[in-house]
């Protein structure tokens, strides 16, 4: 009866452990996810500030339409790109996240 209480306790503390380190990854990778976003915010919003005076002194229409068309082929690059990015953050999470219980999964099998 004593071995199983310790048995059970043991396996508690290092549950908790883990659970504690899972935690850690899980802070540090959303902490990196909302850095990135902030940046791909902070990027987007200058370049939509530079488009918007590049159009404003056009001279014609087709210049307009130019910038415009330019800014928003930009714009979809550099979204798909940080979306990819961002994408890869949320993997990495993941798998850092887990890692912790992989020992705790081994043994249970």
């Amino acid at each position: 009866m004593t071995q199983t209480y310790e048995d059970f306790s043991k396996y508690g503390k290092e549950f908790a452990d883990t659970g504690l380190k899972s935690f850690a990854s899980l802070s540090k990778g959303a902490q990196a996810i909302a850095t990135e976003a902030g940046e791909y915010t902070k990027k987007s919003f200058e370049a939509g500030s530079a488009a918007a005076e590049k159009l404003f002194s056009a001279k014609s229409l087709e210049k307009a339409i130019e910038i415009h068309t330019d800014y928003a082929k930009q714009s979809y690059e550099a979204f798909v790109a940080e979306a990819t990015k961002i994408g890869d953050l949320y993997a990495e999470l993941a798998k850092e996240a887990y890692k912790p219980f992989e020992s705790i999964v081994a043994k249970a099998k």
